[in-house]
């Protein structure tokens, strides 16, 4: 199946904004984002597609029932790309309440809405319609030393973050089995590459890096990720939406399984090699900090069953990505440079009240 018309809420974001700039690309679509643009929505993240006469953007609430219900009528999608979400955990310690309203109650709304408009689809236009969400390996979790989570792993999150996602996996699930809502959900781990926002670890970290200030590392450094290269995940979004079993659960994951330490410290040598201090190592600017609270240790993604049943693979590993990712930063400045100075500066978030 490959939707002619499709829906990306969150589009202007980290991971949304990739999956728009793969679907100009690589298909046929035409695509509407829908994005708020708080904080971490940004233009700039589309500036390579925003001239193509399939690309719209609305810039509406996913709250906003009126705006929400406008937006299906007049753009007649046969598929939903749910992406719109606070992600922030270290955000969602200080004001949990705006990710239960966004992450919950604008799922809510949106599943309500689509529900609205799929039943009254004609038969054929109902069967190829598609409501995908797109969801955290957070809502699993803490695993322990061994393991990996895998789409029937129970849920168990530990975040006001994880947890507004997990709840909004349910109502997903809810309105599949009870409404009989198409839908498809995907929980992915840890993504890193450009225009990432740069109050998570890789990019504050190498914008730290090269403005010489201090790198921060949580506790001991010790908390495991499993990393994602962003466009590895579009596209295992898109064949997701083209190939994915209604009702169906995928894991997406990089078998890229690292230590915060280990991540920093990889920067730091990428960094060394592309742009060298002139009498130190940036390893030097690497400083241990409080931990946050409830900080999971580890996360990891079986990502089999998405290999096995869809034919995915990720192109990058996570050397080859995070010099990529590196080398962008080093690049760009243009574009994280107003975003340093005038939204985020890479102060620390996340201590609690």
């Amino acid at each position: 199946m490959s939707p002619a018309r499709i829906i990306v809420t969150g589009g202007a974001g980290f991971i949304g904004s990739a999956l728009v700039r793969l679907l100009i690309r690589d298909t046929d679509a035409k695509v509407a984002v829908l994005d708020k643009l708080t904080y971490a929505g940004n233009l700039d993240n589309l500036r390579e597609v925003a001239d193509s006469p399939r690309f719209h953007f609305f810039q509406n609430d996913i709250c906003d029932r009126e705006a929400v219900h406008s937006l299906f009528h007049e753009f007649q999608p046969d598929a939903i790309m749910h992406l719109a979400a606070e992600s922030h955990v270290d955000r969602s310690i200080d004001a949990p309440l705006e990710f239960v309203n966004t992450n919950v109650m604008g799922t809510a709304n949106l599943l309500q809405c689509a529900l609205g408009y799929w039943q009254n689809l004609p038969a054929e236009q109902q069967s190829q319609f598609r409501f995908q969400h797109i969801s955290t390996d957070e809502v699993f979790g803490d695993l322990g030393p061994t393991g990996l989570f895998h789409e029937k792993t129970p849920y168990d999150p530990k975040s006001p973050y994880s947890a507004s996602k997990a709840a909004s996996d349910h109502l997903v699930r809810a309105w599949g089995h009870t409404f009989g809502l198409p839908t498809l959900i995907s929980n992915c781990s840890n993504n890193y590459g450009p225009y990432h926002f740069p109050e998570k670890l890789i990019p504050l970290v190498i914008l730290n890096a090269v403005e010489g200030k201090n790198l921060p590392v949580y506790g001991t450094g010790a908390n495991i990720r499993d990393w994602l290269y962003v466009d590895d995940h579009a596209r295992a979004l898109l064949l997701i939406l083209q190939k994915g079993a209604p009702g169906e659960t995928y894991n997406v994951g990089g078998n890229n399984e690292r230590t915060n330490l280990q991540v920093v410290q990889g920067i730091c040598a990428i960094l060394d090699d592309l742009k060298p201090r002139p009498n130190s190592r940036y390893s030097d600017l690497i400083v241990f900090v409080t931990d946050r609270p409830g900080h999971d240790l580890r996360y990891a993604i079986n990502a089999q069953k998405l290999t096995r049943e869809l034919g995915w693979k990720p192109h990058e590993t996570f050397s080859t990505g995070l010099r990529k990712t590196v080398q962008w930063y080093l690049d760009n400045e243009w574009w994280w440079r107003p975003i340093r100075d005038h939204k985020y500066s890479g102060q620390r978030l996340g201590k609690g009240k």
